[in-house]
C-alpha cells in the first residue's frame, strides 16, 4: 500500500501544425495530470483533440494550460493586461479546451497558467496587483467553480484563490532551479533547466520527503506544501525523467494519482 500520494503533472499539447514538440503520447504513461495548451501560446485544435484522447486512454486528468497570446515567444513574454482582459483571455481558452474535453467524454478538472503568465501571477501580489490574480479566479468561478487552480507552492496566488472559495493545488517543479523566494531561475541562466534524470529523481525525493526546497544559493526553504510535481513536456529528457521518477516512486511506496485540490 502506498505510504502517501503525489500527483505528477506535465505541460502538454504544445505542438502546432506540422511542428512537433515533446513526446506527449509516451509521457502520458508516467503522469497523472496533463496541462494542455489552449491555442494561445501553443497548440492547435487538432493537437488539443488528440492530446485529450491520449489523456483519456491513460486515465490522466485533463487540465487547461492557458497563456498569453504569444505563439512566437511560446508564451514566455509578459503582456500588460487589465484584470478584465485577462479574465476574458482565460475564459476564452477554457472554452476551447472544454469543447474538446466534452467531445471526448471527459471534463476539464484543473487549470494551470503557462510560462510568463504563471510567473507574473506569482509576483503580482507583491506589487499590489492582486486584482489580476483574482481575474483568473473569476474566470474559473464563471466557467466551473469545481476546477482546481494550480499555482506555485506557498505562493500568494494560491492563497488568493482559496480566499475566493476556489480549490487550489500547490505545485513544485522537478526540472527547474529555484531562487530563494521560490521563483524559478530564468531560463536564460545556465542550469535553470535540469535535464539529468538521476539528479531530478534525487532532487524530487528530497523535496517530497522533507517538504523543503533548496535554492540555487544553497538556502533551504522549509515547510513547503506540495500537491503536485511538474515535469515540463518540452524538457529534452522529459520521458526519461517521468519514467524514472515513476519507477522510484513505486519503489518508495508513493502512489502517483491526480490531485483533488484543497
Amino acid at each position: 500500500m502506498a505510504s502517501f500520494v503525489m500527483d505528477v503533472n506535465s505541460d502538454l499539447g504544445e505542438s502546432y501544425g506540422r511542428y512537433t514538440l515533446g513526446n506527449d503520447q509516451v509521457l502520458m504513461k508516467y503522469i497523472s495530470s496533463a496541462n494542455i495548451a489552449c491555442g494561445f501560446h501553443a497548440g492547435d485544435p487538432s493537437v488539443m483533440r488528440h492530446t485529450i484522447q491520449w489523456a483519456k486512454e491513460n486515465d490522466v486528468g485533463v487540465g487547461a494550460h492557458p497563456g498569453y497570446l504569444d505563439l512566437q515567444g511560446f508564451g514566455r513574454r509578459s503582456m500588460d493586461m487589465t484584470p478584465q482582459e485577462l479574465e476574458d483571455f482565460i475564459l476564452y481558452q477554457l472554452g476551447a479546451i472544454a469543447g474538446f474535453a466534452k467531445a471526448a467524454g471527459v471534463r476539464v478538472r484543473h487549470l494551470k497558467c503557462h510560462g510568463a503568465l504563471g510567473n507574473d501571477l506569482h509576483r503580482f501580489p507583491r506589487e499590489g496587483k492582486e486584482e489580476i490574480v483574482k481575474a483568473v479566479g473569476r474566470a474559473v468561478l464563471e466557467f466551473d467553480p469545481d476546477i482546481v487552480l494550480v499555482g506555485f507552492a506557498a505562493s500568494d496566488m494560491v492563497a488568493i484563490w482559496r480566499e475566493m472559495g476556489l480549490k487550489a493545488a500547490d505545485e513544485i517543479f522537478a526540472d527547474r532551479a529555484y531562487n530563494p523566494d521560490l521563483t524559478l531561475v530564468s531560463r536564460r541562466v545556465p542550469g535553470a533547466v535540469i535535464t539529468d534524470p538521476g539528479e531530478v529523481v534525487a532532487r524530487v525525493l528530497a523535496m517530497v520527503k522533507t517538504k523543503s526546497i533548496m535554492a540555487v544559493d544553497g538556502r533551504v526553504v522549509k515547510d513547503v506544501p506540495m500537491d503536485t510535481i511538474c515535469i515540463h513536456g518540452d524538457t529534452p529528457t522529459a520521458v526519461d525523467l517521468a519514467r524514472q521518477l515513476k519507477e522510484r516512486f513505486d519503489q518508495e511506496g508513493i502512489e502517483v494519482r491526480a490531485f483533488e485540490g484543497r
